[in-house]
């Protein structure tokens, strides 16, 4: 039998798995996916600096817009509140890494199961209409993004990233000050992030205090050098033999999953058992998820929860009665509105974008 996960408990959280503790990242158990949106307390936590806030002051807190505009803002929370329309949305945030610990053969980094993500409603603030008060001068390209987070070392670089400037307009991408209704907790941003609907959360900068305009493209090390994927399809490689080009990460790919059974559930034979899991993409919107209970031999249709909106999960069930005692091997496959389905393979040497068919072994007694 593996080892036990070990649970801990930061302040603002409920039991989460260790992952590291210096900077803090905390996977999710499974079982909080078994509804829409993921609880605040149980949220997963990835932090890359270990020098991250733990406090902030509201009364002095700003929000600074500045660089290529007409007129840099300097925004408190109430002006980010009541000076501008809340829009809400709810949408998927997902580590780049998630379920890395399953790519074979292993590659370096957090060795996260499927826990490095969730699902939550965001309100905020348009991004869009923080560059409009500011008025983007013309020839801008991107716009870049820091938070309170800072390195241990002078020679570390700072975390930041940046979207193209039609991206960072496209009245979708926010700045959010609320999480399921509630104050981000600390551990995820307070008192703000940026929230990147449909892209990998590499890109959703936490404690987010710092927009700044470019003229030029934008160069970084979390941009140029980290969080980068082959340019091949699915960003898929081959150990040995690895892509020449590469490009960052952006939008997520397609994927599907079990949240029940768990692994090493018993499941009893002859009674019917709810099959349950999540699927969801970068924006399409999921179209249909199949399960199969023998292996991938067949595969029947599952039933979708009703749909959160494009960039949600969209939970499925499936109602299953096991015919005798053995092991079984159940999979399930997604289909997105755009035609994409699941790979049946996929390595890359940094164990990111996992989107093959999913499979879970389980004993009927």
């Amino acid at each position: 039998m593996p080892d036990a996960p070990r649970l801990v408990r930061y302040p603002g959280k409920t039991d989460l798995i260790l992952m590291t503790d210096r900077p803090p990242q905390l996977e999710t158990p499974l079982h909080y996916f078994r509804q829409d949106l993921t609880p605040n307390e149980a949220f997963y936590v990835r932090w890359h600096m270990e020098g991250i806030p733990t406090s902030v002051d509201l009364d002095t807190f700003r929000l600074q817009i500045s660089g290529h505009v007409g007129k840099p803002l300097s925004l408190s929370m109430t002006d980010l509140r009541h000076q501008f329309e809340p829009v809400s949305l709810v949408a998927v945030n997902q580590c780049s890494g998630n379920s890395r610990s399953f790519f074979e053969p292993r590659v370096p980094g957090g060795q996260w199961k499927n826990g490095a993500m969730g699902n939550a409603r965001w309100t905020g603030v348009r991004l869009r209409d923080l560059l409009d008060r500011a008025g983007v001068k013309a020839g801008a390209v991107d716009v870049g993004f820091s938070g309170l987070d800072r390195p241990p070392l002078a020679g570390t670089p700072s975390f930041a990233k940046a979207l193209a400037m039609d991206h960072a307009r496209d009245g979708e991408v926010m700045v959010a000050y609320e999480m399921n209704g509630e104050e981000l907790p600390m551990l995820n941003g307070f008192p703000l992030r940026l929230v990147v609907p449909g892209w990998y959360a590499t890109y959703w900068v936490k404690a987010l205090n710092e927009i700044m305009v470019l003229p030029e493209k934008f160069h970084g090390f979390w941009m140029d050098k980290a969080y980068r994927i082959p340019t091949t399809p699915d960003a898929n490689e081959v150990p040995g033999h690895l892509a020449t080009e590469t490009v960052p990460i952006n939008r997520m790919c397609l994927r599907s999953l079990f949240v029940r059974p768990e692994p090493d559930e018993q499941v009893p034979r002859q009674i019917p058992f709810e099959i349950q899991g999540l699927a969801f993409d970068g924006g399409y919107g999921i179209q249909r998820v199949e399960v199969s209970t023998d292996a991938g031999a067949t595969w029947q249709a599952a039933q979708l929860d009703p749909d959160l909106g494009k960039y949600s999960w969209r939970r499925w069930r499936f109602s299953w009665r096991p015919p005798m005692a053995g092991q079984y091997h159940l999979k399930v496959r997604a289909f997105n509105r755009a035609g994409q389905k699941q790979t049946d393979q996929l390595w890359n040497r940094s164990g990111f974008m996992r989107n093959v068919v999913e499979q879970t072994d389980v004993e009927v007694i």
